[in-house]
């Protein structure tokens, strides 16, 4: 079972779990919360050593989604800190309209990253049903199912596995 997301808030560490995130976030998007996990561990020990201060931590992402938004915004306070911005101009466009939004940059202090998911994480079929306005009752339980499957398979793989680097500075 993976471990936990480690910040400061002033001097206190905070230490938060993917059912923490989960239960922030609501059943609705447990793909989108288990994403933001693995973009998170990954991602802060690049940005510096030590567990950072939450409240320095910025987000720009293209994805829109509500769970990855939640579930950073429960580690980082990035939302409600006007620092997690949504910019559709991040999007990769190359990467075909299924992965084209899964870009985060993400930064702390001096430092930056820009994250992109690896193929083979978000399918078609997922991006297909979840852009699908008037779904039926089929496809809503179907488009569930593919949200849990996503969560258990990027709750199982390490977080390099999950999203590559593309850019750090």
């Amino acid at each position: 079972m993976p471990g936990t997301i480690d910040v400061l808030d002033g001097g206190t560490l905070l230490a938060f779990s993917v059912d923490e995130m989960l239960k922030y976030s609501g059943p609705g998007s447990p793909g989108g919360v288990a994403q933001a996990f693995k973009i998170l561990e990954l991602a802060l020990p690049l940005l510096d050593d030590a567990p950072p201060q939450r409240r320095e931590i910025s987000v720009r992402t293209a994805f829109a989604g509500p769970g990855a938004r939640d579930a950073i915004e429960l580690v980082t306070r990035a939302a409600t800190g006007d620092r997690y911005v949504v910019d559709p101009a991040l999007a990769r466009s190359e990467r075909g309209p299924t992965l084209e939004r899964f870009v985060f940059r993400l930064g702390y202090r001096d430092a930056s990253l820009t994250l992109v998911v690896r193929e083979g994480i978000v399918t078609e079929e997922f991006f297909e049903l979840a852009s699908r306005d008037g779904r039926s009752v089929k496809e809503e339980a179907r488009l569930d199912q593919l949200k849990l499957e996503m969560f258990e398979q990027v709750m199982g793989l390490p977080a390099a596995e999950v999203y590559d680097v593309l850019e750090q500075g």
